[in-house]
């Protein structure tokens, strides 16, 4: 079991609340609000790596790994609609792994590198199960399953977006080319990157349900039915038309297949495409990041605006006193999504912050 406070009944309030949020009828913002506390068990054996878990060897235990993250949200006092939450993090796209890319881990983030330098035509992407890093995942939410049953939420591993899982195997540059060149090999290899992405979904869903208590990715928007945060940072580098000719296929196809299918649309190099995202009946949201050294997410109220009005739910990236200003400039906090960790200093703000838009546990 987990090592903090979160009772069942807390957890069935908690759902209860995503799940009207998702269909539009909580009349209130979801906040997510996260700050620290005094354990009250022992510290891990094994220290907390920078980043995920992508650093630990795979002598390390997933016993060991979970016991680490345990001691993490001893840590964690959980305010408002917050809940016990660990992202299984590998890597953003570390999908293209499962069909035979080499990952490279970093400081703070991991690499991924094709097996092999190969013209568009030659590229074949195929889910293998039987795949070392597969395995190391699966284990890992697997011993978390058996630790913590029904009392944290596991998070799926970032997959990664159809066509950056493309750009693994064919590097942005030459990607770039063949959208002109190859633009059949292009759609082919990205139908494949769908069967891939599906295939992965379902394998590790497979170690996670139904004890997890929902669905979430790399961010904690909880849903009860199947939900994932869909991205594609390639379409940064094309054009509004490029993106309805090799993006939105397979974006809509996984909407259909999605309960509630959330978008990560990553700065304003992606606004381009937001005019035809909004078009696709089944996705249900957008979380908007502005960037670094972007404006922050209060002075883009016009986006937000455009996201909302086209029955959209909105996810806010941003501190609570941010979230509040924006709101002042919307009007309304309905339908939008917030999630932050507050320290112990800028707990009273976070607190009437709470209260004033009549979050739970302030």
């Amino acid at each position: 079991m987990m090592s903090t406070d979160f009772s069942s009944d807390r957890w069935a309030e908690t759902k209860a609340n995503y799940d009207a949020w998702w269909r539009g009828a909580l009349k209130r913002p979801l906040l997510h609000v996260v700050a620290p506390r005094t354990p009250a068990r022992k510290p891990a054996r094994i220290p907390q790596v920078n980043k995920g878990i992508t650093s630990y060897d795979y002598a390390v235990t997933p016993e060991d790994i979970i016991d680490c993250w345990d001691y993490n949200l001893a840590s964690m006092e959980f305010l408002g609609d917050a809940f016990p939450y660990q992202w299984v993090d590998f890597g953003p796209g570390v999908g293209a792994v499962f069909s035979g890319a080499r990952p490279e881990p970093g400081l703070d983030t991991v690499w991924f590198h094709p097996p092999a330098e190969l013209e568009a035509k030659d590229v074949h992407l195929a889910f293998n199960a039987k795949d070392r890093v597969l395995a190391r995942i699966a284990a890992i939410m697997q011993a978390a399953a058996k630790r913590w049953g029904n009392t944290v939420q596991i998070g799926m591993t970032d997959i990664g977006g159809n066509l950056d899982l493309v750009s693994t195997f064919r590097p942005s540059e030459k990607l770039l080319f063949d959208l002109y060149d190859c633009p059949d090999e292009v759609k082919r290899i990205t139908w494949e990157a769908h069967d891939l992405w599906w295939k992965t979904f379902d394998h590790l869903n497979h170690f996670c349900q139904p004890t997890n208590p929902g669905y979430t990715a790399w961010r904690p928007l909880l849903s009860t039915k199947p939900s994932y945060m869909l991205q594609c940072d390639f379409c940064y580098m094309i054009s509004p038309e490029q993106f309805d000719e090799f993006v939105k296929p397979e974006l809509a196809a996984t909407c259909k297949r999605l309960v509630n299918p959330f978008y990560h649309l990553d700065g304003p190099g992606q606004i381009p495409h937001l005019d035809s995202l909004l078009t696709i009946p089944e996705l249900k949201g957008v979380q908007w990041v502005p960037g670094a050294g972007q404006k922050p997410s209060d002075e883009w109220p016009e986006l937000f605006r455009k996201i909302r009005a086209a029955g959209k739910l909105a996810e806010v990236i941003c501190d609570l006193p941010t979230f509040d200003r924006l709101v002042s400039k919307l009007g309304t906090a309905e339908g939008l999504f917030c999630y932050t960790w507050v320290s112990r200093d800028d707990l009273p703000v976070a607190r009437a912050i709470l209260k004033k838009y009549g979050a739970p546990y302030a």
